[in-house]
């Protein structure tokens, strides 16, 4: 019988589409017949049936069509297609609706903050009337508030979209003392700018001393580096300066004169001699983070949230970083970058990256994150492939510019008191592998750990990571910590990584398509998750969501607008029980398939109308003007 039953699948392997994920045959269907039954068992947030007019009005894009395997050239040219590229992966020039188009006119905040008086008297254009504010206000999405019930109070007051939960029937906003008390004086997100850091970032009033010190070697010893033999002992000077005169010379910088040798630093110092003078903090004794057999939640841009990466720390996440910062915008002191630099506190051990191509930038602001930030270690972006970063020479960039990228790692390393690591790719071109002749440059740099991420630039998604390449790499940047990145979406795939001798593992659109993860990997075991579990999952990040970017309409379609972007990525899982080979693996498309209920049926549409049918569930009916557009196509697989 046994026999019978594997040459069964055998057989439906043969017959099965390429690229797709082998399903029980049970649970497969059209998509026609997918769709008419989710439309048709379809009930809106209220619990009605969905009728002609209640549809979501499709705005957006239709659902992708499945993705065409790539012929060979020979039968590319029998089918008389033209060899020209197709567009695939980011969706360009997407519509932009910004969450204030949804709130046109709120409540002041004179108002909600315990009726003081507007400083800006009648030229405030906020609503003052209470009533008249509460005549246009959408209708309250749920009968308890998570932030009341948290935090024993919601500072957005009658402006909350669950307002009910805390309001008097004289519109005053209840408090509960005891929850207040136990929050008092707790920082629950760090990393916050301040109006005072973030004005005299605009007037360039910030002090940048040690990276004055740094910049100003690398500008004295321009003509030395230029000549043979000359930049080791530039940067010997450098080091022996930071390390306290314990520093190895190169045999090259021996050769130089004694005088060059013992050449005072190119600051001077005033006044008298303190501990912290003589002190000099060693990048041995820098604090230390342990790395070993770590998990690590990749920096996600626009995914990677304060919100999703506390969702992953509930599953398990060792080590989380947050999303790509531009460090220029960072000096700038732009709010909404600094926004990624923000930490919370279940976020034991959190790294932020930055990115940028010039070193005055980067060890300035490597200067700034170190003086007013909590972070336990910086990451350098040089894996990040869009153009808009690549072309000006950062991102991927970088590993093609080992000068700068030089100045870059010492320059950061030097006003740091904490690790600098690097995140890279195989190289640019496909290929044309760098990644091994970088790692043990880096290593003399002073990089403190190095992820690989196993494509090139060139290949974004449409191959299977390098993990072969990844073990070379991992060999030679021994003793230096290397985490592998790429293509985890199991244990079973985690197994495999850990046996090619790595440090640790990253995991980046593994974790967007099934958080959980984290959990199936310590613990070993393919978990057949229900799909009222994953709605939980969903149902907590509503919840962070609301306490990071607020509980108004504003912050509720800022949080509706993230899940969905993390909905186009979370509907590509196939649960567990519906397979027959597992695992799934991260490149295999799935099919058109039937849940065992109509939620998981929901949770499996491609289209983005069902996924805002799914955030209408947790945050209410959309509004009238919304539109959304994925930042990424649902059919991206190989």
């Amino acid at each position: 019988m046994e026999k019978a039953a594997d040459e069964a699948v055998e057989k439906r392997t043969d017959v099965a589409v390429k690229g797709e994920a082998l399903i029980k045959p049970e649970f497969l269907t059209t998509k026609e017949k997918f769709h008419g039954f989710v439309d048709s068992e379809w009930q809106g947030p209220k619990g009605e049936k969905a009728s002609e007019n209640d549809k979501v009005e499709e705005t957006s894009v239709e659902e992708p069509d499945a993705k065409k395997l790539k012929l060979d050239p020979e039968e590319r040219n029998k089918a008389g297609k033209p060899d020209g590229k197709r567009h695939r992966g980011q969706n360009k020039s997407r519509p932009h609706i910004k969450p204030t188009t949804y709130d046109e006119k709120r409540l002041c905040l004179s108002v909600i903050q315990d009726n003081r008086e507007c400083p800006f008297g009648d030229k405030c254009c906020f609503y003052h009337d209470v009533a008249e504010y509460l005549a246009t206000k959408p209708t309250d999405i749920g009968e308890s508030c998570y932030l009341y019930d948290t935090f024993g109070k919601c500072t957005y007051g009658l402006s909350c979209r669950f307002a009910k939960a805390h309001t008097t029937p004289d519109f005053k906003t209840m408090e509960n003392a005891e929850l207040i008390k136990a929050y008092e004086g707790r920082s629950v997100v760090k990393n916050v700018l301040s109006k005072d850091l973030q004005n005299r970032l605009r007037k360039h009033s910030v002090a940048f001393n040690k990276s004055a010190e740094y910049l100003k070697t690398l500008s004295n010893n321009k003509d030395k580096r230029e000549q043979p033999g000359n930049g080791d002992a530039c940067a010997a000077e450098l080091s022996a300066d930071q390390t306290g005169g314990e520093q190895h010379v190169s045999p090259e910088a021996e050769k130089q004169p004694q005088a060059s040798q013992d050449k005072q630093p190119p600051v001077k110092t005033v006044g008298p001699l303190t501990d912290v003078d003589v002190i000099k903090l060693r990048p041995c004794e820098k604090k230390p983070v342990d790395f070993q057999d770590k998990l690590y939640l990749a920096p996600l841009t626009t995914c990677g949230n304060l919100p999703f990466r506390r969702v992953c720390k509930r599953f398990g996440a060792d080590i989380t970083c947050g999303e790509m910062a531009m460090c220029t915008n960072l000096l700038q002191g732009q709010q909404s970058e600094w926004a990624l630099l923000k930490r919370h506190e279940s976020e034991d051990v959190f790294g932020v990256q930055v990115e940028g191509c010039f070193p005055d930038t980067m060890t300035r602001c490597a200067e700034l994150i170190n003086n007013n930030t909590d972070v336990d270690f910086v990451d350098i972006n040089s894996g990040c492939p869009i153009d808009l970063v690549y072309k000006k020479g950062g991102g991927c960039g970088l590993m093609t510019r080992t000068r700068k990228f030089e100045q870059i790692i010492k320059g950061m390393n030097y006003v740091l008191d904490v690790p600098l690591t690097v995140k890279i790719r195989t190289g640019v071109q496909e290929k044309s592998n760098v990644a091994h002749k970088l790692i043990p440059e880096m290593k003399k740099w002073g990089i403190s750990m190095v992820t690989l991420h196993g494509r090139s630039r060139e290949q974004r998604y449409t191959k299977l990571a390098d993990w072969d390449y990844i073990k070379t790499c991992s060999e030679l940047a021994s003793p230096v910590p290397l985490f592998g990145n790429g293509d985890i979406l199991s244990y079973e795939d985690a197994m495999k990584a850990r046996d090619t001798g790595v440090s640790g593992i990253m995991i980046a659109r593994g974790a967007l398509i099934k958080p959980w993860i984290f959990t199936e990997i310590k613990e070993s075991r393919h978990w057949d998750i229900s799909s009222s579990e994953r709605l939980d999952i969903l149902r907590d990040f509503t919840n962070f969501g609301l306490e990071h970017w607020g509980s108004d309409t504003r912050g509720v379609e800022k949080t509706r607008s993230f899940m969905l972007e993390w909905l186009s990525f979370m509907c590509r899982y196939i649960p567990v029980g519906l397979l027959e080979r597992v695992p799934q693996k991260i490149n295999e498309r799935p099919p058109y398939y039937m849940g065992r209920n109509y939620l998981e049926s929901l949770m499996a549409s491609q289209h983005v109308g069902d996924w805002v049918r799914i955030s209408e569930m947790l945050l209410g009916p959309v509004p009238k003007n919304f539109n959304f557009l994925p930042k990424h196509k649902a059919n991206a697989y190989k």
